[in-house]
Order: C-alpha cells, then sequence, then structure tokens
C-alpha cells in the first residue's frame, strides 16, 4: 500500500474507526499524490515567474492556445476560465457557492460540519466513487423497488454488491420506512451496509413527507445503535423540484451528524437542478463532525478523479459558475420551476378525472420529473412497444405493470392528449 494511503488511514481510524470500516478494498488504497505532475505544476505556477514549463497546455500571447473558430461562439468567456485543465477538485470559487446554495436550501445543514462540495462529471459519476470508496464484493446496497435501473450497474455490476430492495410504498402510499428499517438490519451479520435515499423519486416522481423523513431518519439510526456501520446517500438528482407538501431539504441535513456509524454522503448537481443536462456538472459531498475524517475521504475522492477522468470539463463549470452569480438566476429558475409544476398539477388533474379508472391507477407523486402509471389490464412492455410502433409514443416500460412517464418533457397543452393515446393504446391491446 503506499504510505500516503496509509496516512490516510491512519487519520480516518483515529478520527472515527467506523468510517474507516465502511471503506472498500479500494478505498483503502486510495489517495491523492503529494508529488508528481499535478503538486509540481502547482509549485510552479505559484514560484515560476519567469518560465513555467510544466502542464501540458499549449500557449500563445500568455494564454492559452485556442482555435477562432470555437473561441468566436464563446467570446462572452475568457480563454483561462475555458482552455487549461480544471482542478481535479473543480473550479474553488464553484465549490464555494454551490456550498453556500446547500446551506440556503437546507437550513438544516446549519451548524453541521461537512466538507466543501467536490466537482464531479455530474451524479452518475459521484455515485460511482461512492461505489469504488465504500462497496466490496458482497456488500447489502440497499434502495427501494422502484428506483433508477443505474444503480444496479453502478453498484451490482461494477463493484459486485448485493442489491437488496424493499418497496418503496406502504398499503397507504406512503413511504415504506419500515421496509427501509427491516433491509437495513437484516445487515446485522455483515455489520455494513449502502443507503441510496432517491428524493424526489426515479421513476414515481415522490418525495416523503416529514413524518416520513422523520420515520426515514430513525430508521437508519436503529440500524447505527445496532451496531450496523451505515454509508447513506442522499441522490438529489431532482432537487428542488417540490410541487406539493412534502419534505423541501435534503436528507443530508437531518443525518450529517447523526451517529458516529452513520456517514452521510450528498451527490447532487446542476444537472436537473439548473436545466443544464449536457453540461455534466455534479458534486459530491461528505459530513463528518472529525476535520481529519473529512480530509481524508476527500483526498481518497481526489485519487479516485484522477485516476478515472483526472478532472472535469472546465467550460461548463465556467457556465455554471457565471448563472450561479448572475442577478436573474433565482427568479429564472423559479419561472421554470412553475412551468414544471404546472405540468406535473395538470397531469394530477387528468388522471384524477376518472375517464381512465378501469385502465390503470397512479403512484404518488409530487416532485421531480416522472410519475408511474399502475397497469390494470395489460403488460407494460406490450404497452410501451405498442405506443411507440403505432401512435410515436415513447414512454418506459418497469415491471409487468408500471409505465413510467416523463411530464417533464411534454408541455401542457399536450398532456391530455397524451393520456388520452396512451389509454387508446390499452383498449387496442385489450381488443386484440
Amino acid at each position: 500500500m503506499n504510505p500516503l494511503a496509509g496516512q490516510l488511514n491512519e487519520k480516518l481510524q483515529a478520527g472515527n474507526p467506523h468510517v474507516f470500516d465502511m471503506l472498500s478494498t479500494l478505498g483503502k488504497e486510495l489517495y491523492f499524490p503529494k508529488e508528481g505532475i499535478l503538486s509540481q505544476s502547482a509549485e510552479a505556477a505559484a514560484h515560476a515567474k519567469k518560465y513555467n514549463a510544466t502542464i501540458g497546455i499549449a500557449t500563445e500571447g500568455g494564454i492559452p492556445m485556442h482555435l477562432g473558430v470555437i473561441q468566436e461562439k464563446l467570446s462572452a468567456f475568457a480563454p483561462k476560465d475555458l482552455y487549461p485543465y480544471a482542478p481535479p477538485a473543480g473550479k474553488p470559487e464553484l465549490r464555494s457557492l454551490w456550498r453556500d446554495k446547500m446551506l440556503e436550501e437546507n437550513p438544516s445543514l446549519q451548524g453541521k460540519s461537512f466538507g466543501n462540495p467536490i466537482a464531479t462529471n455530474a451524479l452518475t459519476h459521484g455515485l460511482s466513487i461512492v461505489a469504488d470508496l465504500f462497496v466490496d464484493e458482497g456488500d447489502a446496497v440497499i434502495y427501494p423497488d422502484k428506483n433508477w435501473e443505474n444503480y444496479d450497474l453502478t453498484f451490482g455490476v461494477r463493484r459486485h454488491g448485493v442489491n437488496v430492495n424493499f418497496p418503496l410504498f406502504t398499503s397507504e402510499m406512503t413511504f415504506n420506512a419500515a421496509g427501509l428499517r427491516d433491509a437495513l438490519l437484516a445487515q446485522k451479520d455483515r455489520g455494513k451496509a449502502v443507503v441510496i435515499l432517491n428524493f424526489p423519486n426515479n421513476p414515481t416522481g415522490y418525495t416523503p413527507g416529514a413524518a416520513e423523513g422523520d420515520a426515514i431518519v430513525a430508521a437508519i439510526k436503529d440500524a447505527a445503535e445496532a451496531g450496523i456501520n451505515v454509508v447513506v446517500v442522499t441522490d438529489d438528482a431532482y432537487f428542488g423540484l417540490f410541487f406539493e407538501d412534502s419534505l423541501k431539504e435534503s436528507l443530508f441535513g437531518r443525518l450529517a451528524d447523526l451517529h458516529p456509524r452513520v456517514l452521510a454522503v450528498k451527490v447532487d448537481g446542476a444537472t436537473k437542478e439548473e436545466f443544464v443536462w449536457g453540461f455534466r456538472v455534479g458534486f459530491i459531498t461528505y459530513a463528518s463532525e472529525n476535520k481529519d475524517v473529512l480530509d481524508a475521504l476527500e483526498q481518497k475522492t481526489l485519487g479516485i478523479i484522477r485516476a478515472t477522468i483526472s478532472s472535469g470539463p472546465h467550460p461548463s463549470q465556467t457556465f455554471v459558475l457565471d448563472a450561479l452569480k448572475a442577478p436573474g438566476f433565482k427568479e429564472q429558475k423559479e419561472e421554470k420551476l412553475q412551468i414544471m409544476k404546472g405540468r406535473a398539477n395538470k397531469v394530477k388533474d387528468i388522471l384524477d378525472s376518472g375517464k381512465y379508472s378501469e385502465a390503470w391507477d397512479y403512484y404518488p407523486f409530487n416532485s421531480g420529473y416522472f410519475m408511474c402509471l399502475k397497469l390494470k389490464t395489460v403488460q407494460a412492455e406490450a404497452l410501451r412497444s405498442h405506443l411507440i410502433h403505432e401512435y410515436g409514443i415513447g414512454t418506459i416500460a418497469l415491471g409487468e405493470h408500471d409505465l413510467r412517464i416523463a411530464f417533464s418533457c411534454i408541455e401542457e397543452p399536450y398532456l391530455e392528449d397524451l393520456f388520452d393515446l396512451i389509454h387508446q393504446g390499452v383498449q387496442d391491446l385489450q381488443q386484440a
């Protein structure tokens, strides 16, 4: 093992041995080089005032070399904010502003000890960092039965974790905190579990209310008090898109100092929050009362970044930073939120009209991009295929009876026609 990795491990063991025990074998071996190209280049940037012949970019006229056909499209930004490599942890000012944004939008974080967000190549990259750091073959990764299918690839296929699912909803159609608790306590012999909390939920568009949030936190605390080390990941991909009565904060704040055996990790980003899907700007943030624990986890995270993508894209980080600082940012974001809320409410009005009641029920939704139909009479995949080939309508089939609808990408005047055609598709299959 590299001595730097050993030093980080010693800091973790001294700061919180439970967090050290959560690490995967890879996680224990990871470190960020203090010597080498990056560190020597950083030293040169600070002190080499005559010639800096270190990092592998080209310069011309004292600025990064670039092509006019590219720069003319990006002329609002200085070449220094576009073309050089971004730091592995991301642009410092962007990280700082994102942290301020987290505190403003999550009052429960006030007074809590958590690190500076580290920039990732959007949220999938952040989740893969969690998988690399904390999941070994056979480790339990717990999340609801209605989930984003990429969890299986990220935690199961890549890291050979055991995916443990529990029903998302109770019979009363509230979040199944008891199911989460049971899934956690079943890991007593393993002594460790990774939990993924994704709200607003993909695919259902559901965010729990305050009482459900209390029950989720209590379930995780019960597991910790039973001697289970729990890594809790809040996948906040759709954060802020809350349309009705629900939690309006990430549970990250409530989990941040819950118990020494609980490590809270927040994965979020500009992707959906700021409607910049292709920019691929995300963040990963750790919470711990111990500064040495935070430092060690962040250094190991930088080691993963250095070993995989080296650093994230500089232009998109600059674009997001510029937007966060813009005077009209909050107002424009609120305008888009209201459009999304209008679509969600319209969908509920349409579905509650009763004209489709023989064909489907729907799962509760109050946030995010999606909702799910629970088909009563036909198979989801058969309907999905029929709709796309006969009506030119794309939907997502999940399991035998669930059909996911992204109302986020259908403008409000067309929503009723969409559901009418889906209903017609059900009738076609019934008559076939």
